[in-house]
């Protein structure tokens, strides 16, 4: 690599290092009109315009539940839609599959349509169908095609593990290395990416793009329309797992022209506990051959000729693979309709506000007592979580959840916190702080 190659790495890195820590150090203009008192959080809430939407919610009792971004709670919608599911199956029998409302048949392509709008996409282009896991292997499987030049895939370190896993069992299915073929992008401090490094990663020989929206432990949202561009710029496919961005970001899929993504249901979109993922694919990819195949993604109105010869319906539901998971999928219903009468542009604004005063309040209050934020200060830069970072992070997560308050702890340092727009109040996000902050008196007595 040449001297001016070199430099331009180095002062990329050194921009994104003081891009930052300058944002980590400043505060939002919103910032201004917080206080520490709880009378801020009370007027804060009294204010909400989505505050009627917590009684649609099943919170557990005493508790404040601040891990949506695991596994979000129940809402009374989905619970009705699930049960609705649950009677045709009881009255209907088999005759589900035709008669139900929707009908089980047409199951993921009906929440695939309910579901294209929250992330900017058409409706023929999205599918509820598998795990998220499986959906990428599904994906990867067709979109990479590695040839003598073009040959890797790019992801990058801290994406999370079963990506990873998935990339390098893909690799080793095409009969190569993942030590040579699998090529991770660096985190110049173990929180964050570098945009522009990511671009830099993207040389002649990648074959293929697979990056988060969201870095699941600091919260960093990724320009997805900006890397997008720079791979298709390079004719490199590219394709993310948005798993932590859906349900609280806005996307425009279609528009940015991303080739495919994968999310769950489970966090975000409150569907529940192993709930069905969903995929992407552009359209402009409909004819693309699936590299796995099954029988529920055959044309639907000769599935039941049980012809030999696979021929995949051309849109987004011809790369599912086995029979829709019916009870999986049917709190998707009651979930995504109070998502659409709400509006994601909504929930994308109190989510930003909430996170917002979370910084504030642990900034001032928690600063003091040795955390730190590893979560981008502006609020266009992460998501719907905060990565709160102390030493004791673990034992603090412990006595947080005998305090019934319910967090989650990454390793090596982060308290995850996710005050979700629909059901948390600021006064839930100053009680967990004021809780922190007991709890670290008490270590230090």
């Amino acid at each position: 690599m040449d001297r001016k190659k070199i430099h331009f790495k180095m002062r990329s890195r050194v921009f994104f290092i003081l891009f930052f820590s300058k944002s980590l150090r400043g505060v939002t203009s919103s910032m201004d009109t917080y206080t520490l008192n709880r009378e801020t959080a009370l007027k804060l809430d009294g204010s909400d315009p989505l505050k009627n939407y917590r009684k649609l919610f099943y919170i557990p009792k005493d508790t404040i539940y601040l891990d949506g971004n695991s596994l979000g709670l129940l809402s009374k919608p989905a619970e009705d839609s699930l049960q609705k599911t649950i009677s045709e199956w009881k009255n209907l029998g088999i005759n589900g599959w035709f008669e139900g409302n929707p009908d089980w048949w047409h199951y993921g392509e009906y929440f695939g349509e309910l579901m294209a709008p929250l992330v900017g996409a058409k409706a023929n282009e999205v599918v509820a169908t598998g795990t998220t896991t499986l959906n990428l292997h599904t994906l990867v499987s067709a979109f990479y095609k590695p040839n003598k030049i073009k040959n890797k895939i790019l992801a990058d370190e801290l994406n999370f593990p079963t990506d990873i896993y998935a990339l390098e069992s893909q690799i080793k299915l095409k009969g190569l290395s993942p030590d040579a073929h699998l090529i991770l992008v660096p985190s110049p401090d173990g929180r964050m990416l570098d945009e522009q490094q990511i671009i830099d990663y993207m040389n002649p020989d990648i074959a293929l793009v697979v990056l988060p929206s969201v870095l699941y432990r600091s919260g960093q949202l990724l320009d997805i329309e900006r890397l997008t561009q720079a791979a298709h710029t390079r004719g490199i496919p590219i394709g993310f797992d948005c798993s932590h961005s859906v349900g609280v970001i806005p996307h425009k899929l279609h528009e940015w022209e991303v080739d495919f993504a994968i999310w769950c249901s489970y966090k975000y979109l409150n569907s529940g506990p192993g709930g069905t993922a969903f995929l992407y694919i552009h359209e402009k990819h409909f004819d693309m051959q699936p590299g796995l195949t099954g029988w529920f993604g055959y044309i639907k109105n000769k599935q039941f000729d049980m012809l030999l010869n696979f021929e995949h319906a051309k849109h987004a539901g011809g790369w599912q693979i086995s029979s829709s998971n019916i009870l999986c999928s049917a709190s998707l219903e009651g979930s995504l309709k109070m998502f659409h009468e709400v509006g994601i542009e909504k929930i994308r604004d109190k989510s930003m506000k909430l996170t917002d005063y979370l910084i504030y309040l642990a900034d001032e209050i928690l600063g003091p007592k040795g955390f730190s934020v590893g979560t981008p200060r502006v609020p266009q830069h992460r998501s719907g979580h905060v990565a709160l970072e102390h030493e004791k992070a673990a034992e603090i997560t412990k006595e947080l959840m005998k305090r019934n308050v319910i967090t989650d702890f990454r390793k090596p340092n982060i308290i995850r916190i996710a005050p979700i727009a629909l059901y948390n109040t600021y006064n839930e996000v100053w009680q967990t702080i004021k809780i922190i902050e007991a709890i670290v008196n008490e270590y230090t007595d």
